[in-house]
């Protein structure tokens, strides 16, 4: 678990963005532009997005089960509904679409409101993963994410990065 103070956020935080990717940083930085914009995204958005947060599945979000029309409908409804459960459970009908890639979606849609959800940053908060992710655990993530955000006066980001990096330089690997 990760001793959370301003300076150790902002340490590792800084740490993650040295070594971020130049491309996933451009990745990142178009997508929230475009987002908040265009409330909605494309199939070759969506294929985007998807391939930033994991690229093994990609399979599933280039099926053709997630055409333009089902894409751009799916997350027109999750960015425009007031429903916190209908936000991220509507974009699990896309093929592909988890949990973490739907916090992705909704960061990237709401950077100010939504963070990134990792094993990584559930590590680093002393929290054990579950078997399984549900609206009652995201719910409390975003909370205590947001929570610390607002305490030390950072950018959700810059928290969730802190987080991520901090598990990536500790977290003992899984043996095979």
């Amino acid at each position: 678990m990760m001793n959370i103070s301003k300076k150790n956020i902002i340490e590792y935080a800084n740490r993650y963005t040295s070594q971020y990717s130049e491309q996933g940083r451009l990745v990142e930085e178009e997508m929230k532009k475009l987002l908040q914009k265009q409330r909605y995204l494309t199939r070759k958005e969506l294929i985007k997005i998807g391939h930033w947060k994991s690229p093994r599945p990609g399979r599933h979000y280039e099926s053709e089960e997630n055409d333009d029309l089902l894409v751009k409908e799916v997350t027109q409804f999750s960015f425009h509904t007031r429903s916190g459960i209908a936000q991220i459970k509507s974009l699990l009908i896309l093929k592909g679409v988890s949990w973490p890639l739907a916090s992705v979606i909704l960061h990237f849609a709401f950077p100010t409101k939504y963070p990134i959800m990792d094993f990584r940053v559930v590590w680093s908060l002393g929290w054990q993963q579950p078997p399984s992710y549900n609206f009652r655990f995201w719910v409390m993530y975003c909370d205590r994410v947001s929570s610390i955000s607002r305490k030390y006066n950072l950018p959700i980001r810059t928290v969730e990065k802190a987080l991520w990096k901090y598990s990536k330089e500790h977290q003992k690997r899984r043996s095979a």
